[in-house]
């Protein structure tokens, strides 16, 4: 399932103007549960994975519970309201006011909210990975 998906991602890059392996990042990075991971909800991707297909978060207000779904510039993921009295979120947005987020979202620990100010560049995914592999690995 996963190759399938990758793969998926894989050639929607390629039809992207730009660098292929550039692209791909980009594009997993704009996935749901991970920026629910960068948000700092989650202290991991497997974690933030749960939170969304578990129903707790929502995009412009809207209940989404497909990690892979992407996120565009202006949308705003948040916490659903009915999940904030839940035992896991009391108290996250004091976590919250510690975390540092990347520099394209912005987040409001207060509201438990995070805006997509813009697309992460490739300087800004600290993943160590090379993506010109991947790409190789994939075209054949």
């Amino acid at each position: 399932m996963l190759e399938k998906q990758f793969r998926l991602y894989y050639e929607k890059a390629k039809k992207m103007p730009g660098i292929t392996g550039e692209n791909l990042l980009i594009l997993l990075e704009r996935r749901l549960d991970n920026v629910v991971y960068r948000m700092g909800l989650a202290s991991t991707r497997r974690q933030a994975r749960q939170l969304v297909t578990h129903g707790h978060i929502a995009v412009n207000g809207k209940r989404v519970d497909i990690p892979s779904a992407l996120i565009k510039v202006g949308d705003v993921v948040s916490v659903m309201e009915n999940s904030l009295n839940k035992a896991y979120f009391k108290g996250m947005n004091e976590k919250l006011a510690g975390v540092t987020t990347p520099a394209w979202l912005v987040l409001n620990a207060e509201a438990l909210n995070a805006k997509v100010d813009r697309f992460p560049t490739r300087e800004e995914i600290d993943v160590p990975v090379v993506e010109q592999s991947i790409v190789e690995l994939y075209s054949k």
